[in-house]
């Protein structure tokens, strides 16, 4: 059989009438077509036929110019393998790849249209676990842990702020655990966001994508304020702005390599912020137990009166409610495997690895690094009240303190370094994080459509323009006065400041919305998919994040130590929920004047739900059975390296 003929019978799609036969071969087609892309694109090039790939196999200077120019232009659909109409009659019904922007949806309802064009969505298809896990380390692993924790250790005292981090963390590993059981079955474009259209509501996820997007649009140039005034630790004769500029340059160059270049290098850097928290809590222990030459033993000193607590003794229930919500931000980013899933070479497998190493990774990170912080700087302690216009201040780093303190030369510059790479690695995750929810907005016809532009290296560029449009906002800095640009992006920030945790309860609520879907159908999800979450993992995490959310109203409200309500402060943690309703109402109007959808009608029936469109269709016995080799393969090996495997 010839490699047409092959690809032929790889890529048939029957379409009928039949909801059931129609979902089943489209769910089918979905599942083979990024894997046999590539001989689709090796038919089609020796044929004569425009290869895929935007590199030229000579490597001249010039054609390398011209290739990389070529690159940007939209990105070549008849490289997708094509689907048929009729088995029976192929060559005169053939029929257009999902993802092409000309194929015909009149046979589909909107929620299939959502899901084919999202699960087929033509972004670049090639990270692995490596990378899934990395690119959320490195988001997750931020200012928030390295210098804002100084600011909460202050509000909480140290088992306070021990106790709110597990407690936030637990709540993180309940949603991680729904989400990856979501992004295995359905790998789509947009991940959360679009599990919100397909199992919710459209006008929520509407609400909840564009305030998600929002968030990561501001904190892109916030980012590069953020490092360009932490140089100003090593000196204050240059402006910021021309640091401004070289960091703007560095993030847009990597992200025009398009994602495998930026899930390495954020792969090597997220290795180097690593590197230096260990370091930190190793330098930490010899701290604590007085092994620095001329300095005391501390032991549990800032764990006791008078010197320390374990509490902030000034209202310490509402002191520790008011951070809960810093820390939760602390922990954003580690959904970023959840949006990096289409993009994956492999999800059935890389996801749930993912997963479990980013949580164990991440707890053992922050709450070994929150513990010794405990142990190494007093709550307070004068510098910890106070983090910087942007939340950037070296200076009030625990990390730092607890540096100056042990008197120890040059290890706090050294520190600022891994504090601006952190920085920096934040607001190239947010890049991505941005790009990715914005394209899947444009695919959702939520937005513009020029947000669905994907160009031939697989780049969203119509998103990555937005994006970069959003950083010029970083040359706020020039504005005279030192606090009216930090209080600018407080506002801006305000806007979405509560996305993180909206998008957390939604990525709960789809997880049992769509297990209910499948019971009712009769379905077992032990049956056909290859992780399954627990149903108590979602209903804990969506009643912790109430929790949360009704605590953080309180102490915004009536901040701890203030006797009074506090408006300002209020709002600039909980605009972004009037927000979050004004764009939900916004849709609900538009949905009813335009597509006629009826008012009363707020979410989806159990009958409406697809399960089956856009998902991507496994083998189970036969991964069954790999699961099963590889086990007997793993007990021919050492117990350290069984143990290394079962959590990473």
């Amino acid at each position: 059989m010839s490699n047409p003929e092959k690809l032929q019978s790889l890529h048939m799609i029957s379409i009928d009438n039949a909801n059931t036969g129609r979902r089943s071969t489209l769910s089918s087609t979905i599942s083979s077509f990024d894997a046999d892309r590539s001989l689709y694109n090796s038919t089609t090039s020796s044929t004569g036929s425009t290869s895929s790939s935007p590199y030229p196999r000579s490597y001249h200077p010039r054609d390398l110019l011209n290739s990389f120019i070529d690159s940007f232009k939209e990105f070549d659909y008849s490289t997708l393998p094509p689907v048929y109409n009729n088995i029976t009659d192929q060559e005169s019904q053939l029929q257009l790849n999902p993802a092409n922007p000309n194929f015909d949806y009149s046979h589909f309802t909107q929620l299939e249209r959502d899901a084919l064009i999202t699960a087929s969505s033509p972004l670049s298809k090639r990270l692995k676990t490596r990378h899934l896990t990395w690119i959320s380390l490195g988001a997750s692993i931020g200012s928030g842990l390295l210098i804002s924790s100084g600011s909460s250790l202050a509000h909480a005292g140290p088992l306070g702020l021990l106790i709110v981090w597990i407690f936030v963390g637990s709540v993180i590993f309940a949603t991680m655990s729904s989400l990856a059981e979501l992004a295995t079955a359905f790998p789509v474009s947009g991940s959360f966001t679009t599990y919100v259209t397909l199992f919710v509501d459209k006008s929520i996820s509407f609400a909840i994508a564009w305030n998600y997007a929002l968030q990561w649009l501001v904190t892109f140039p916030l980012q590069l304020v953020a490092a360009s005034l932490a140089i100003e630790y090593w000196t204050i004769k240059i402006h910021p702005a021309i640091f401004v500029t070289i960091f703007y340059v560095c993030i847009v160059f990597i992200n025009l390599f398009g994602v495998y270049g930026y899930a390495e290098i954020e792969m090597v850097v997220s290795i180097i912020k690593v590197i230096a928290v260990i370091g930190f809590n190793i330098l930490a222990i010899i701290i604590v137990t007085g092994g620095v030459p001329g300095q005391p033993y501390i032991g549990a000193k800032n764990w006791q009166g008078p010197q320390g607590g374990l509490f902030n003794t000034i209202e310490p229930f509402k002191q520790m409610c008011h951070i809960v919500s810093n820390v939760a931000f602390a922990y954003g980013g580690v959904e970023l495997f959840g949006l990096a899933a289409v993009e994956t070479a492999s999800p059935k497998k890389s996801i749930n690895r993912a997963r479990k190493q980013i949580f164990y990774r991440l707890m053992v990170f922050y709450i070994l690094s929150i513990v010794m912080i405990g142990f190494s700087v007093s709550y307070k302690t004068p510098e910890l009240q106070d983090s910087g216009a942007f939340g950037t201040d070296i200076n009030a780093s625990p990390f730092v303190i607890a540096i100056k303190q042990a008197k120890i030369k040059a290890l706090p510059s050294i520190m600022n370094g891994a504090v601006i790479l952190t920085v920096l690695s934040v607001g190239n995750a947010s890049v991505y994080a941005s790009t990715r929810v914005l394209c899947a907005i444009g695919a959702l016809q939520q937005g513009p459509k020029f947000l669905s532009f994907i160009d031939k290296s697989g780049r969203p560029m119509g998103c990555l323009i937005v994006q970069f449009a959003f950083g010029l906002l970083s040359y706020l800095i020039c504005i005279p006065g030192k606090n009216v640009p930090a209080q600018i992006f407080d506002w801006l920030l305000s806007l979405s400041g509560l996305s993180a945790l909206f998008t957390y309860i939604s990525i709960n609520v789809c997880q049992l919305r769509f297990n209910c879907a499948l019971k009712h159908r009769a379905r077992i999800p032990k049956d056909e998919l290859l992780y399954v979450s627990p149903l108590w993992c979602s209903w804990y995490g969506i009643f912790a994040i109430i929790a949360i959310l009704a605590l953080q109203f309180w102490a915004a409200l009536f901040p701890p130590g203030a006797g009074k309500a506090d408006v300002e402060s209020f709002f600039k943690i909980y605009l972004g929920g009037p927000i979050l309703f004004l764009c939900w109402l916004g849709h609900k109007l538009y949905s009813y004047w335009y597509l006629n959808v009826p008012l009363t009608k707020f979410w989806l029936t159990v009958d409406e739900i697809d399960i089956d469109t856009g998902r991507r269709q496994i083998d189970l016995e036969t991964i069954k059975q790999e699961i099963a080799e590889e086990k007997i393969v793993m007990e021919s090996k050492p117990w350290w390296y069984r143990l290394y495997k079962t959590f990473c």
